[in-house]
């Protein structure tokens, strides 16, 4: 994919960074001034304070050229730091972002180049290498998004590049544009009008696998999602929960079992999810022989499906909204989804 050129660029659309910030001024400034450098001429930055007090953010985000400061009175997690950036935003497109987050220096203009040639394409996702390896002249895909994100026929989460003994090293073989089932957070750029037609991202999830949700919700309205191997975005990781931590165990399972409730249709439903109840009981018993921390890790996992099950009144309400507008159906959208250990192993 080329870069768009001159006549384009003078008549770009208009994107917005929104980078909700939680307490790590150094991974923000690093990432400010990585954007400082792009070329794009039409991008605005909105980072969003998720309920600091810092006062000498203000200055800081001031230093930078079309960049604003959100502050909001609470923490709302990574879901509603985006929400309230996409609230505040006129922008053709917004791009959900990490603060821990570097950039090549052409990324931003090769996603508005595919975005424009199809208005059906609701999000897309840049390749996420790893920020370390790579700064020591090792590609390596990044565990959070890696090459794209897919989704097995049980809904549980995998990348592209991304394997069950690790991350594979970036050879070229995900060089290719194609759809995805969803696009990381990491890098999430979205048409704006999409975004905000389908309500943003769903706050209840605080975070962890919000984008996943709002993909799985622009693919059955009918929209496309899709990777653009040519933009490339260095990613840290770990910088809001490390891998293996009891919280970040509890909101995967919980958030897993919430988007599969609202996004599946309702044979397949059936089928799903009492072999995911059956498959989270033997996880559980898995983190049990985990040490340290095997109890609470097991105790994540219960305490995800009791939260499930007292938030599943409000569940139905969105699963009824989500359903009455679909226009797709689950056949198209899994016909990419074989069981994960099988795709992993490729």
């Amino acid at each position: 994919m080329l870069a768009l050129d001159n006549a384009e660029l003078m008549h770009s659309p208009s994107v917005d960074i929104i980078i909700p910030y939680y307490r790590r001024r150094d991974m923000l400034e690093r990432c400010l001034d990585s954007l400082e450098q792009c070329s794009y001429p039409s991008m605005g930055i909105i980072v969003v304070d998720n309920g600091g007090t810092e006062a000498g953010l203000v200055f800081l985000v001031k230093r930078y050229r079309n960049a604003r400061l959100l502050r909001l009175a609470e923490n709302r997690g990574y879901a509603g730091g985006c929400n309230a950036g996409l609230k505040s935003s006129t922008a053709d497109y917004v791009v959900f972002m990490n603060d821990d987050t570097e950039h090549d220096l052409l990324w931003l203009e090769q996603l508005v180049s595919v975005a424009l040639e199809d208005d059906h394409i609701g999000a897309l996702q840049p390749k996420i290498l790893a920020m370390k390896p790579y700064k020591k002249g090792k590609k390596v895909f990044d565990y959070a998004g890696a090459a794209g994100g897919m989704i097995d026929c049980l809904g549980y989460p995998w990348c592209l590049g991304r394997t069950f003994s690790g991350v594979e090293l970036d050879k070229g073989q995900y060089d290719s544009e194609q759809d995805i089932f969803w696009a990381s957070g990491v890098a999430m750029f979205v048409q704006r009008v999409v975004a905000e037609g389908l309500g943003g991202f769903d706050e209840d999830f605080f975070m962890q696998m919000e984008e996943i949700d709002l993909s799985w919700r622009m693919q059955l309205a009918g929209y496309r999602v899709r990777s653009v191997p040519s933009s490339v975005v260095l990613h840290e990781g770990g910088a809001s929960l490390p891998g293996g931590s009891v919280e970040k165990i509890y909101f995967n399972h919980r958030n897993n079992v919430v988007m599969l409730l609202k996004n599946l249709g309702t044979a397949r439903l059936l089928r799903v999810i009492p072999l995911r109840l059956l498959l989270d009981v033997a996880a559980a018993f898995f983190y049990l022989t985990q040490f340290p921390g095997g109890l609470k890790k097991s105790g994540a996992v219960f305490r995800a499906w009791w939260f499930t099950i007292r938030s599943i009144a409000a569940t139905m309400k969105k699963r009824r909204m989500v359903q009455s507008t679909r226009v797709v159906g689950d056949r198209t959208i899994f016909r990419h989804s074989p069981l994960s250990f099988i795709a992993r192993r490729r």
